[in-house]
């Protein structure tokens, strides 16, 4: 194979196996952990949690796009994605790899955790794959909502592995990773209201209304925003302040402005918004934890 095909193939699996946001769900492992009163676990055990923790993702990802072929082919925005275009061949046997390297991810984080971790990441991984993917998406609005879970349990995972599952701070973590999910796919389902409809799959903005839509984006922004805040009452210091309050206020605003306009651009740059809002939440518990630790 040449190294042109090579990247090409890579290129296709990072695309179909949803890498970039495996990393996301990573990062929010490494968040739980950071957020946990106590940790023994060595520079090493974490690495490798981590790295469980984005292959398991990542095969939900892949299983995701598998089974949404039919109508990733109908809307404009999923059209190119490789198991449409049969770039990478949508056979069953793939679905065997999927649960092979699952079983894989899940043993390496009962042997480098614990068994309450490879819980934890076998039901984020049955929540997005089977519970959102398979059962919801295409039968209720509530689909995002339920689905929002599979970032909680990544918090889970790292605050499992560490020994503090049930401590305050972790599980704060866990429902602002709950309440922030609807938001940020709310809005993105503003942007595509079309592609939605045209699929037929019942997001939000297409059973109800944008205005609707608009009201359900702030007050699960202004709710998870303030409920970020209270962290500072669970171990973390100033640093993670920051962080929380320039992606979290930016967040808020960029919503407020969507409530008022209730139009498409300002959907587009709330669902940037939202981004930039976890990015910062979960680097702000990261470095906060290594300055104070």
């Amino acid at each position: 194979m040449s190294k042109n095909s090579l990247g090409k193939t890579i290129n296709l699996i990072y695309i179909a196996a949803k890498v970039r946001l495996g990393f996301l769900i990573m990062a929010c492992t490494l968040a739980g952990i950071a957020v946990s009163p106590s940790s023994t676990l060595t520079p090493l055990e974490i690495l490798l949690l981590a790295v469980c923790v984005l292959v398991a993702s990542s095969t939900s990802g892949a299983f995701n796009q598998w089974f949404e072929r039919d109508i990733d082919s109908i809307m404009d925005r999923t059209k190119n994605r490789p198991f449409v275009t049969q770039e990478l061949q949508p056979s069953n046997l793939l679905n065997v790899w999927l649960i092979i390297i699952s079983g894989i991810a899940l043993f390496f984080t009962y042997r480098v955790a614990n068994l309450e971790a490879s819980i934890y990441l076998f039901a984020g991984i049955f929540t997005y794959g089977i519970i959102y993917t398979v059962w919801l998406k295409r039968k209720t609005w509530m689909n995002i909502v339920i689905g929002g879970l599979a970032g909680s349990f990544a918090v889970l995972v790292g605050s499992a592995a560490t020994g503090n599952t049930f401590s305050t701070a972790p599980l704060i973590l866990s429902i602002i990773l709950f309440l922030w999910t609807p938001p940020h796919f709310w809005a993105l389902a503003i942007c595509f209201k079309d592609d939605y409809e045209k699929a037929s799959v019942p997001m939000l903005p297409v059973v109800k209304s944008i205005s609707i839509t608009s009201h359900a984006i702030f007050w699960h922004t202004l709710l998870l925003v303030l409920l970020s805040f209270t962290l500072m009452f669970y171990g973390m210091h100033w640093v993670y302040l920051i962080f929380a309050s320039t992606g979290g206020l930016y967040f808020l605003y960029s919503s407020a402005q969507l409530l008022r306009k209730q139009d498409k651009s300002w959907a587009k740059k709330t669902f940037f918004a939202s981004i930039i809002h976890l990015g910062l939440l979960l680097l702000g518990t990261m470095f906060d934890a290594m300055i104070f630790a």
